[in-house]
């Protein structure tokens, strides 16, 4: 591509400021939204789409959709070599497409069931380290023709996608690595004691419920989930005798129960990126007349999401059937709830 006209530098820049922008984002369908969107702007056309690969089946499917009834769009699946971006998916070649309707690799079925009417198209595949995940389309050109100046501009913001897609897999991946090891700790607690089983994924279902309900962003959110998960890491620092003990607990052992909460806010404390579970670990026995432990906090003192778990793990601990009781209806614990919330409800 010649850079050197004003509308040239001009696309260039604006390919390097939707690049910045679709890698700004590690969440995939964040990142697939932003490519249709710079790929519509990047051409100046009516429509774009996303198609991905289906790793099992060989087909295409309309992962996003931009443009006028891009939802109905998002229905249909490509068998493989079926239509013009079926075609690029299989022979792994860009193609620009200036009289689709008369193209005999075109598939009209997307435009019946949209509505739409496909006239041109630049279609490319999208790769990851030589493999396709998908293929990259922008439709009807305004006002013009597709050139290959137009095909190097979505070629280039292609490979960007294929980038941002890969690195929000791997993401993706690292997560799931590291919440099934954060399960993995808190079933290890669990297995100690076989009258806590489920325990902790009731505790964080229930937590959740509230954070949804209390309208937390996604990093709180985040927060919460990883606090209801860890709020007992802390009981791996318990003694069996005391932990297991079905009789009533002596005050000294009842003091040793509560030290759980100081273990997990130490064993978290040496994780940088745990740093904010902590609060909801360590302060989810705190009550809110100021009663509770470790640290006697009162009301508003406590976190929130520690005052949450409180709630969440109370609730599960009076519903769950024990040795010496059998646990409450849900009524019931709701009302002995609203009895000690320590406010009116």
């Amino acid at each position: 591509m010649t850079t050197d006209s004003p509308e040239k530098i001009k696309q260039l820049n604006t390919l390097i400021e939707l690049s910045a922008l679709i890698n700004s984002s590690l969440d995939i369908a964040e990142i697939r939204k932003r490519a249709i969107e710079a790929a519509t702007e990047l051409v100046n056309t009516e429509a774009g789409s996303l198609l991905f690969l289906d790793d099992e089946t060989g087909d295409l499917y309309f992962d996003v959709a931009i443009g006028e009834k891009g939802e109905k769009v998002k229905t249909i699946r490509l068998k493989k070599g079926q239509g013009i971006a079926g075609w690029v998916a299989e022979h792994d070649e860009p193609v620009i497409i200036n009289d689709a309707q008369n193209d005999p690799r075109f598939f009209k079925g997307a435009d019946e069931k949209s509505g739409f009417v496909t006239k041109s198209m630049i279609c490319v595949p999208v790769k990851t380290k030589d493999k396709l995940v998908g293929v990259l389309q922008a439709v009807n050109k305004k006002g013009a023709s597709f050139d290959n100046d137009d095909l190097d501009l979505l070629t280039g913001l292609s490979n960007q996608v294929a980038i941002a897609i890969e690195n929000a897999r791997l993401y993706d991946e690292l997560r799931e690595t590291f919440y099934a090891t954060i399960h993995a700790l808190a079933e290890t607690i669990e297995k100690r004691d076989p009258y806590t089983a489920g325990h902790t994924k009731r505790v964080m279902n229930y937590s959740l419920a509230i954070g949804r309900m209390m309208g937390f962003s996604k990093k709180e959110m985040e927060n919460l989930k990883l606090s209801a998960i860890l709020h007992d890491i802390g009981k791996i620092g318990i003694r069996d005798d005391v932990l297991l003990k079905n009789d009533k607990l002596t005050s000294d052992e009842f003091k040793k129960i509560m030290m759980h909460t100081v273990y997990g806010a130490e064993i978290l404390n040496h994780i940088r990126q745990l740093k904010s579970v902590v609060p909801g670990v360590k302060n989810h026995h705190e009550k809110y007349d100021g009663s509770g432990y470790p640290d006697g906090l009162k009301g508003d003192d406590i976190p929130v999401i520690a005052r949450i778990i409180a709630v969440t793990d109370t609730f599960d601990a009076m519903t769950t059937d024990r040795p010496y009781r059998k646990g409450l209806s849900f009524d019931a614990a709701f009302e002995e709830l609203k009895k000690n919330a320590g406010f009116s409800v």
